[in-house]
């Protein structure tokens, strides 16, 4: 048996991601988010939506370019400091201790310390009632060497990224591996 629980954002799991971007006067800021995801493979994209009351969201406007920027588990609370202070009032980086270094393809800064940073233009915005949806085109994606597999891919154990569970506002580490992908299937 089911019982209703209304129309609510309870798509699970959250990603935990900083998205980062320079201010109009090019100081650099971040902010958390856990609306987002992939949203084309080609050209390879992902989306993240925001409200306009954020300073973030200004800056993605301006500038036209953001990155993504997934921590570890072990970097957790710093990934919930940049959800909880403003950029309008705080220089996120120098209170977290976190490095900000300028993308080399992007108008954003990258979080050095993250293991896996994603360099995004802008290419679309679609304003959804109170969140504005923003499509980054990513044009490259930089990954700790540590996070890689023998194969040169990435993985998410090595990774350990947090989630965000919306309905508990809580985080939590991913868990065990439970087969391969577009084969365990195959037995049905």
């Amino acid at each position: 048996m089911k019982t209703s629980l209304g129309a609510k954002t309870l798509a699970l799991p959250a990603p935990v991601w900083i998205v980062a971007t320079y201010d109009r006067n090019g100081r650099e800021n971040g902010m958390t988010v856990a609306w987002g995801g992939i949203c084309c493979s080609r050209p390879p994209c992902v989306c993240v939506s925001l409200r306009e009351a954020t300073y973030t969201y200004g800056a993605i406007v301006e500038r036209k370019a953001f990155t993504v920027n997934v921590p570890s588990a072990a970097q957790v609370k710093m990934a919930d400091y940049f959800g909880i202070a403003s950029g309008r009032d705080v220089d996120k980086f120098a209170a977290s201790g976190l490095t900000a270094t300028r993308s080399e393809l992007v108008d954003a800064p990258l979080v050095e310390e993250f293991p896996l940073n994603l360099e995004c233009n802008l290419i679309h915005t679609l304003k959804i009632g109170l969140h504005t949806l923003f499509v980054g085109e990513i044009l490259d994606v930089k990954a700790d060497v540590t996070i890689l597999g023998s194969d040169e891919r990435l993985s998410i154990e090595r990774l350990n990224p947090p989630v965000f569970s919306t309905g508990e506002a809580a985080y939590y580490a991913i868990g065990k591996a439970l087969g391969p992908a577009f084969d365990m299937g195959k037995e049905i």
